[in-house]
């Protein structure tokens, strides 16, 4: 079967695990900081701080928000994380309707849904697409509301110009295995404020105010002195995955670059077909092509005719109000809950071959629509 997604592995990666492995040091240590201070670089951003998940991240991100007891504006149109992070931080959840085009929040329900009560507004930049950025911080800026992007698809993605995280408010990225940079498990938040990102790098430690390699690399030997200022979280990220981080984040734009030359590919193939709707790329945006999701009518038919012919489907995502955990925050969507009905993820990888592509999209054209 053609997976829907495939991490991309090359000599790279496996000698700088190697490389570690053989270092003595695993943990949380010099690798672990030099991928923050690479990450960041390529950013454009001042500092990030390397964590174990993308969910860890959200988490952590909206605790130093202080979003608790207030609510948060959100999308559904996410994997759970997103909104299970609100709610580990005692926050309501205000989910808003997406764009129909982009599946992105709708920046109209955001202005919508904002009162006294918002601690912080949260866009997810679906499938790698920037949300409408200037759009969202128009309505938070005058209000003194921060915005969070879960940047989870969107590692290298740019808006008007500028990649994404670099002037975010506080930003979100995972590196999970089948993410655009991928660690196998990892994340890292990025923040324009130094003492969000203080707090970021305490709290990721249980609350410690000194990491493990901080106090073996002073010159003085292993010093077991620390202070504990609040509790925290075993969040950080060891350099196993960063070493892998390493090198994938030498090779990403190479391997966005192939994912966009397969979305041409497909693009070009599917233009004559009146009843499929392709993924846009708007005018401000240079998606990341974390995926490519088509809305069809038949999905579930299509599905199970891919998959027939060694073709796998994802479904990205299930609108999290509809979820039960939600119930109590549910509202009525109309675009979310009409649009997800229709979609269709489709295999998107840097290294699919070009003979994997061809069956993709010669099967979908045998469709029988």
């Amino acid at each position: 079967m053609i997976p829907v997604f495939k991490p991309s592995c090359s000599e790279a990666e496996i000698a700088a695990v190697a490389e570690v492995l053989r270092s003595g040091w695993w943990g949380l240590g010099p690798k672990t900081a030099e991928f923050e201070k690479a990450f960041a670089s390529y950013i454009g951003a001042a500092a990030s701080v390397g964590l174990n998940s993308g969910t860890a991240a959200l988490h952590l991100a909206l605790k130093v928000l202080d979003v608790t007891g207030g609510e948060v504006v959100t999308t559904p149109m996410t994997f759970v994380s997103t909104n299970h992070a609100i709610l580990y931080n005692q926050a309501t959840p205000v989910f808003c309707d997406v764009e129909a085009d982009t599946m992105n929040i709708d920046p109209g329900w955001v202005e919508r849904s904002v009162s006294d009560r918002t601690r912080a507004i949260v866009v997810v930049h679906y499938g790698g697409h920037p949300v409408d950025l200037d759009a969202i911080r128009s309505i938070a800026a005058p209000r003194g509301i921060p915005v969070l992007e879960d940047a989870a698809h969107a590692c290298g993605a740019r808006y008007k110009g500028v990649r994404i995280g670099r002037d975010a408010d506080i930003a979100c990225f995972s590196f999970h295995a089948v993410k655009n940079l991928a660690m196998g498990e990892g994340g890292a938040v990025v923040a324009r404020d130094p003492a969000l990102v203080a707090r970021l790098r305490q709290l990721r430690w249980l609350g410690i105010n000194k990491g493990t390699w901080e106090r073996s690399a002073d010159g003085h030997g292993y010093s077991w002195a620390y202070n504990v200022d609040e509790v925290g979280f075993k969040y950080h990220l060891n350099d196993i995955p960063a070493a892998i981080g390493l090198a994938q984040l030498a090779r990403l734009d190479q391997l966005n670059e192939r994912r966009r030359a397969i979305v041409a590919q497909y693009d070009a193939a599917f233009s004559t077909l009146d009843w499929l709707v392709r993924p846009v790329e708007k005018p401000y945006a240079s998606s990341s092509r974390h995926n490519y999701v088509v809305k069809v009518p038949r999905r579930d038919e299509l599905m199970k005719f891919l998959a027939a012919r060694g073709i796998m489907t994802g479904m990205h995502y299930i609108p999290n109000h509809l979820y039960d955990v939600y119930k109590p925050f549910r509202r009525t969507l109309p675009v979310v809950e009409r649009e997800w009905t229709k979609l269709v993820t489709l295999p998107l990888y840097p290294s699919m071959t070009a003979s994997e592509v061809a069956q993709v999209i010669d099967g979908l054209l045998a469709f029988p629509a």
